[in-house]
């Protein structure tokens, strides 16, 4: 199994991450490192030469284009919203607050409001308002100097950002959820057991994710309650505005501009669900953005490039991660990697939790639940049916497998949009602050309850 090139590359892949090597530089590292350990896999493995790996790592970047597309146009109507005052205006009504907020009970009280605004902030991100990880470098930089009051530890937001970016979207079959439920699992499930008698819906999606997500529910408490609970000093070296400065700021905000905000959220939102096309909701909320003077029409081209500029690292990154995936495909590594773990295997029990482990190792490579689903689904749908699994328990296993990794994989977008706000005063490493934790938290439950939904469903 250890000279498997897709357990050779995200070993490579995670130990370059906690060395904190650039991720970008550490996919390209490990994609040429799948292809060069394809010379010590077994018969099943495809062997690649340099130049093949490198043209297939080439070849497979187009194939993150489109999110990297969606990414432009999701942070350029991010500091569209920006520019209304609408977010401004929010951290100024939480600043008021806190100042009236003398401290003990009350103090804490205010940490776990402000942590629930948080979640619902980034359950909404998903299903809501449809601006994904976008929000999170214009929200989250105003609230900083808040957190740092609050002595709150940022891997606790860290978890509680990820928690709704991941959690809402394997469950709730809206806005992304809807893409990833109806648009990547049941088509991928429903064409690979077309054959097998095996056809689901939405809806016995969403009802075999239940159980994991309860999993990431406990263990998002764990984090906020116990694991990050005690107080935690940043030390600030910029002063930070005074609230006579952010009175001013203010009293600057126009309520048509805070109107119009509102109106452009919820033709974003119809669009993207009529159209099922973040692209097209997010150009029409800057449309309206720009028609009700939130910006200048001739001013668009700067509003783009700042979005391009919030989003640009974590669209390189997804990139990477497109020629990455790429790589691992050409190799057949996930394919005898599950024939590996499932030759003399009889007990379901086992064959579950194998098959989980198989999906944590490919996310965390690849980063994204949405790009894992096409490679495994052919591969654990039959394995499943096979080993006497119901169509719920290999629903879930096939969608736990996905999910599984996608928080805590330093590729990916759950981890890397924290870490865009949350270190904007340079005090939060990206693998250590926010994948460490997020992995701890959600990875190791998804893991636990979607072997107990196989088992039960």
């Amino acid at each position: 199994m250890l000279t498997n090139p897709v357990v050779l590359s995200i070993i490579v892949l995670l130990a370059l991450s906690l060395l904190r090597i650039n991720v970008v530089i550490a996919l390209v590292i490990s994609a040429l490192v799948a292809g060069f350990s394809t010379h010590l896999g077994g018969e099943n493995i495809a062997v690649l030469s340099m130049s093949d790996t490198i043209k297939t790592f080439t070849e497979g970047l187009g194939g993150g284009a489109e999110v990297a597309m969606n990414y432009a146009i999701l942070g350029a109507f991010a500091v569209a919203i920006s520019k209304s005052g609408i977010t401004d205006l929010l951290a100024y009504k939480i600043i008021k607050r806190l100042g009236k907020a003398p401290s003990g009970k009350s103090m804490a009280g205010f940490k776990y409001l402000i942590l629930g605004v948080l979640v619902l902030f980034a359950i909404s991100s998903q299903n809501l308002i449809p601006v994904h990880i976008a929000f999170i470098p214009i929200v989250i930089p105003p609230l900083l100097s808040i957190l740092n009051k609050l002595h709150i530890d940022r891997r606790a937001v860290a978890c509680v950002l990820t928690f709704g970016l991941t959690a809402t979207y394997m469950l709730l079959p809206v806005g992304f959820g809807k893409i990833f439920i109806e648009s990547v699992l049941v088509k991928n499930i429903n064409t690979v057991g077309e054959k097998l008698g095996l056809q689901t819906s939405v809806a016995e999606v969403s009802m075999s994710m239940l159980i994991p997500v309860c999993g990431m529910i406990l263990g998002l408490l764990f984090a906020v309650f116990v694991s990050y609970r005690k107080p935690r000093e940043y030390i600030i070296n910029v002063a930070e505005p005074t609230t006579a400065e952010i009175e001013q700021h203010i009293a600057n905000i126009k309520p048509f501009h805070i109107t119009s905000s509102i109106i452009a959220v919820v033709v974003t939102f119809g669009l993207q669900l009529f159209t099922s096309s973040t692209i097209i909701g997010g150009l029409a909320g800057l449309i309206i953005f720009g028609i009700c003077g939130v910006f200048r029409l001739k001013e668009s081209n700067d509003i783009f490039q700042q979005g391009l500029r919030l989003m640009a690292m974590i669209g390189f990154v997804m990139i990477a991660a497109s020629g990455f995936a790429n790589v691992i495909n050409a190799t057949q590594g996930v394919n005898d990697l599950v024939q590996t773990f499932s030759q003399g295997i009889e007990s379901k029990g086992i064959a579950a939790f194998l098959m989980l482990l198989v999906g944590l190792l490919i996310t965390m490579g690849i980063g994204s639940s949405f790009s894992t689903v096409p490679i495994i689904t052919s591969i654990y749908v039959p394995l499943c049916l096979t080993l006497g699994f119901s169509p719920l328990a290999t629903i879930s296993i096939v969608g736990v497998s996905a999910a599984l990794g996608d928080a805590g994989s330093p590729a990916s977008d759950s981890t890397l949009g924290p870490t865009s706000g949350l270190n904007m005063d340079g005090k939060h490493d990206h693998i250590w602050d926010s994948v460490v934790p997020t992995f701890l938290h959600f990875n190791i439950p998804l893991l636990v309850f979607g072997w107990i939904a196989a088992m039960i469903l």
